[in-house]
């Protein structure tokens, strides 16, 4: 590896990362600024990289793929997936299976393509992207359900895509065998997937509380071990290992063990790399002179997922559940594609069905006008469509508990929202149990240090060191003068 192709990897990642300041200022999606950068470096642009194996792009897209999927199971909360449950495990499975099948029919009849390639594209572009989603939907208080619904969606909708994708793939093959067989396999890549990212979370709350060392990097590098044991184990049994990570991480991020917050961390940071490297790398291996043949079947696409695939797929998985008009309205608008479809666009190439890289063309045009037109405006959607709810601004300091032993304590931020008395009321005026701890104050974006005398204010953010157990009763006790 040239020291050039490093300096240059350097500066593009580092473009990547300072190009977030033009999507908090636009609204314009973080994905298609790292594409659109990846493109500029490319070999149609400025030359700059000439990049164009398939084969490579799918090996690193499927490593940085099992750390998205992780993180995106480490950080669905039971809490979130209790309110929207059903019609989110809905829209990741039938959701796509029906969003695949009808996009795969309606290419097939407007566009003219073969039924087979048709159902493919319809597979590839089935699933819609955490990482877009969650960017966008976290600078809003949208409407908790809906919001829920949504992400937990995204968070477990790819594995269901690249079943999807795989199945039609090993047809086309003429790999499948039997329907009975078929059956099998496909309950066993689920079932199996399921089972060993349970066995693989449960071994790893047990390796965290007995790791037993005062080397944090380490209790780090073991949370990557981890993901990558989740997926290798799945695989090497016959099942699906991108179920097995995602499952892995919902378990052992709802679970408690040593030193939980600093992995968090760990995950939430490998994963945005893996984001910002795999859009990098697919936007170097497009070539957007292609794109100039393919925009008009792109555009088509684009259309018929957007407006007629996923709407019809919303109402036929929604119907059972409570949603008024307009909340189906956003969860439809919500469906942004991303990194998975581009992604699942280069494996027909393998299977020597995309000599012309024609398909993968066509996806990637469609993810392109997917984030441009839903992700630009998806914090418009839900303004109009009434769906934004009052909450706090976002907090710029945090103040974290990052022990690595066992303890009953945690820390925990606190707002006061309630306040009868006239001009605040001090610390040492408190009720507070024995042991808590009022650690800082956040007050008018400064952070301040507490002392008895020190008066609290309607408003104020309070860092509290306490038993999880007395979180309730704190809070209750801050709002309650």
């Amino acid at each position: 590896m040239s020291p050039t192709f490093i300096l240059l990897a350097a500066v593009l990642l580092i473009a990547a990362i300072f190009s977030t300041k033009i999507s908090d200022r636009f609204g314009v999606p973080v994905l298609l600024l790292f594409l659109g950068i990846g493109m500029l470096a490319g070999s149609d642009v400025l030359g700059l990289v000439y990049f164009d194996d398939t084969a490579l792009a799918q090996k690193i897209a499927t490593v940085a793929l099992i750390f998205i999927i992780f993180e995106g199971g480490f950080r669905t909360r039971k809490s979130s997936l209790a309110v929207s449950f059903g019609p989110a495990l809905s829209l990741a499975t039938l959701g796509v299976a029906a969003t695949a099948a009808i996009l795969g029919l309606l290419i097939h009849a407007v566009a003219g393509y073969s039924l087979l390639t048709s159902l493919l594209v319809g597979a590839m572009i089935s699933s819609t992207d955490v990482a877009a989603v969650l960017g966008i939907l976290r600078r809003k208080a949208i409407r908790r359900r809906v919001s829920s619904t949504i992400e937990i969606e995204s968070a477990a909708n790819d594995p269901m895509a690249i079943l999807l994708t795989l199945f039609i793939l090993q047809f086309a093959a003429g790999k499948t065998g039997s329907p009975l067989e078929l059956a099998g396999r496909l309950a066993w890549q689920i079932g199996g997937g399921i089972g060993a990212g349970f066995l693989v979370s449960a071994l790893a709350r047990v390796l965290f509380d007995r790791l037993d060392t005062d080397n944090r990097g380490y209790y780090q590098a073991l949370s990557i071990g981890v993901a990558l044991l989740a997926y290798g184990a799945a695989e090497a049994l016959g099942a699906n290992g991108i179920v097995a990570v995602f499952f892995a991480g919902y378990w052992l991020g709802n679970a408690d063990f040593v030193y939980k917050r600093g992995v968090a961390a760990m995950i939430e940071g490998v994963s945005t790399f893996s984001n910002m490297a795999l859009f990098l790398l697919l936007g170097l291996l497009v070539f957007p002179k292609s794109l100039v043949t393919v925009w008009r079947e792109g555009l088509l696409i684009a259309f018929l997922v957007i407006f007629l695939a996923r709407p019809v797929a919303v109402i036929l998985c929604t119907a059972p559940f409570r949603f008024s008009w307009r909340e189906r309205l956003f969860i439809m608008w919500g469906g942004l594609k991303g990194a998975v479809p581009i992604v699942l666009a280069t494996y027909p190439a393998a299977y020597g069905l995309d000599p012309d890289h024609r398909m993968f063309d066509l996806v990637f045009f469609a993810v392109l006008v997917s984030c441009l037109a839903q992700g630009s405006t998806l914090d418009f959607a839900a303004r109009r469509l009434g769906l934004v709810e009052p909450g706090p601004p976002p907090l710029r300091h945090t103040v974290e508990l990052l022990a690595t032993r066992k303890s009953e304590l945690d820390m925990f931020e606190l707002r006061i929202e309630r306040m009868e008395a006239e001009g605040g009321f001090r610390i040492g005026d408190l009720s507070l149990p024995e042991g808590v701890l009022i650690t800082s104050i956040v007050r008018d974006d400064t952070i301040l240090a507490p002392k008895g005398g020190t008066r609290l204010r309607r408003g104020d953010i309070l860092f509290v060191l306490a038993p999880e157990v007395q979180a309730e009763a704190i809070s209750a006790e801050l709002n309650a003068h």
